[in-house]
């Protein structure tokens, strides 16, 4: 059995709401799995030992709403290797909002249902860097069935895309469809806002309600927001998620993040890119989101790192993005960078700056040494044995 103890952590941020920060300073990993939490622990026999030396430690981020297609390569920005360098931003599990940027994409009813298994099965078995990817989101078109869905969810799918980019645009036609597929287990994505690509369109309040997604993607614009009004609406109207996204409006993102800090909501948000869009690949966007909640819209930044981990894992039933015995070992060691105000990866985010990572481990293993994409932190985990 091979065995990790990470010791001399500074931060141990759990990826829970009700309790964020965790009293421990270091943790053992078994097979993958997070065995034991708590302070002072001993390394097993044999094991590797990781040094935190002071730097917090995190879930691995999880980015809610991703435009994967196959592989790891996207068509929007014609970019190689855009996954891989999100893992350098900490992103260690990526869900597919639909596979919408395939050149030639079908729009009929069978083809959707072929892609949408075609993806989720590619992506059981591709991890770009190591990451992680729930693709295969089915995009609703008309004419799909009852039987399809039930056959995309054997097969494996497990997202309903955002309804709304598909031909299905009517609630009284999507909520049908989209309670077919809640009735499987399936995770459901709506667009929320203004269109974002040719044969999206304007999502608000009504058609959400009307529909009863799980999620309204993109809450702040994909990459023009609702109005504050019928964000609010969305909000005190249903109990769905509610996903802030790096590539739309900052100004909405800011205030419905208050919002939810005001009424106590913090396990509603999730965390997202976007990405790739028309704004392009954002690798650091949910630490950015965390960082822009954090100092603007006002929420302690312990819960934004439970936005963007632990909420996200427990709509899309992940066992990972929390730090507890039994889950998998998916973690960030992150830390203040240097230069920044902030004394350590809270006081950071508090100031809007984007923490430095040092080290990411999937499953127990190491994949990233050092990130080559954020800022160098100030304590920088290491292995020592």
């Amino acid at each position: 059995m091979s065995s990790i103890l990470v010791k001399n952590v500074g931060l141990m941020l759990s990826g829970e709401v009700e309790n964020p920060i965790l009293e421990a300073d270091s943790l053992v990993i078994a097979d993958g799995l997070i065995q034991e939490v708590g302070s002072g622990l001993g390394a097993p026999q044999g094991a590797t030992v990781i040094d935190a030396q002071g730097a917090a430690v995190t879930p691995g981020l999880i980015d809610s709403h991703c435009h994967v297609v196959l592989g790891d390569w996207t068509p929007r920005q014609q970019m190689m290797n855009f996954l891989d360098s999100s893992l350098h931003g900490g992103v260690t599990t990526s869900i597919s909002a639909g596979e919408v940027h395939l050149p030639g994409r079908p729009k009929d009813a069978l083809g959707a249902k072929c892609l949408a298994i075609v993806a989720a099965k590619s992506w059981a078995v591709v991890r770009p860097g190591g990451m992680k990817v729930l693709g295969g989101a089915l995009i609703l078109e008309k004419g799909l069935t009852e039987a399809d869905i039930e056959e995309c969810a054997q097969a494996g799918v497990k997202v309903i895309g955002e309804v709304g980019l598909g031909s299905v645009k009517e609630p009284a036609e999507a909520a049908e469809m989209v309670a077919w597929a809640k009735a499987r287990g399936m995770t459901v994505m709506m667009h929320t806002g203004g269109t974002s690509i040719p044969g999206s369109s304007v999502v608000g309040a009504e058609q959400i309600i009307a529909t009863g997604p799980s999620v309204a993607s993109h809450i702040n614009g994909g990459p023009t927001a609702v109005s504050l009004d019928e964000a609010k609406r969305i909000i005190d109207q249903t109990d769905i998620a509610i996903e802030i996204v790096q590539c739309g409006n900052m100004r909405r993102a800011a205030e419905v993040a208050r919002y939810m800090d005001e009424t106590k909501q913090w396990d509603r948000v999730i965390f997202g890119n976007d990405a790739p869009s028309g704004t392009g690949v954002v690798t650091l966007g949910i630490l950015r989101n965390m960082a822009l909640v954090a100092s603007l819209g006002g929420v302690a930044p312990e819960l934004t790192v439970a936005m963007a981990s632990g909420n996200t894992a427990k709509l899309y039933g992940l066992n990972r993005g929390r730090i507890a015995a039994g889950l998998e070992a998916d973690l960030v060691f992150m830390d203040t960078p240097i230069g920044s105000p902030g004394n350590d990866v809270l006081g950071a985010l508090a100031e809007g700056d984007t923490p430095g990572i040092s080290m990411i481990l999937i499953d127990g293993k190491v994949v990233v040494k050092v990130s080559r994409n954020t800022p160098p932190a100030m304590r920088k985990a290491q292995v020592v044995s």
